[in-house]
């Protein structure tokens, strides 16, 4: 891999964990806010509570992070129907470990990845495709699920929400934090 490859594969990785470190603080700021009821409940027949979708991401992320390079991402062990069901004896504290059980898999393997990684192929659901577009597939979908969570929360605190970014008529006043690209 050339110097420059390498650069581009390295700022690929480095951004790729941010972006994922970002999108669960985002979450974890919105459930901050709901209490307990509001993390269980639904707002229609149709609809996953916060708990549903967090246990799901926890899931989602642990398959397909074990082994992100070795084994196909759809685990024979993980029961992804089951993850949409939330047992009657379950708590927060029970669903919160399973997200960050996924949480810790996928910043062990995104750690472990070198920039010749990114064009390995791994298998997801049966499907190879470069590592690349399987970590997209994933950041894609755990995006499309946080702001679900955000979403829910906006909706159960109401007027008790507080924003998790620039407060309605303050763009115009808004000054950005100093930029952060901690690693």
């Amino acid at each position: 891999m050339t110097a420059n490859r390498e650069t581009l594969a390295t700022l690929v990785l480095e951004d790729t964990a941010l972006t994922f470190r970002r999108l669960k603080e985002l979450a974890e700021r919105a459930l901050a806010q709901v209490d307990d009821a509001e993390f269980f409940r639904t707002i229609d027949r149709e609809s996953n509570s916060i708990a549903i979708i967090v246990q799901h991401i926890g899931g989602n992320l642990r398959s397909r992070w074990t082994e992100f390079m070795t084994t196909d991402g759809e685990k024979s062990w993980r029961d992804r129907d089951g993850e949409f069901i939330i047992a009657a004896d379950t708590t927060r504290a029970d669903v919160m470990a399973e997200w960050d059980a996924g949480w810790r898999a996928l910043t062990n393997e995104l750690a472990d990845l070198a920039p010749d990684d990114l064009t390995a192929l791994v298998t997801v659901r049966g499907e190879s495709m470069p590592a690349i577009a399987a970590m997209h597939r994933s950041l894609a979908h755990v995006a499309q699920h946080v702001g679900q969570i955000v979403l829910l929360a906006k909706h159960h605190r109401v007027e008790d929400w507080k924003t998790l970014s620039i407060p309605r008529g303050e763009s115009r006043t808004w000054k950005p934090a100093p930029p952060s690209r901690s690693r």
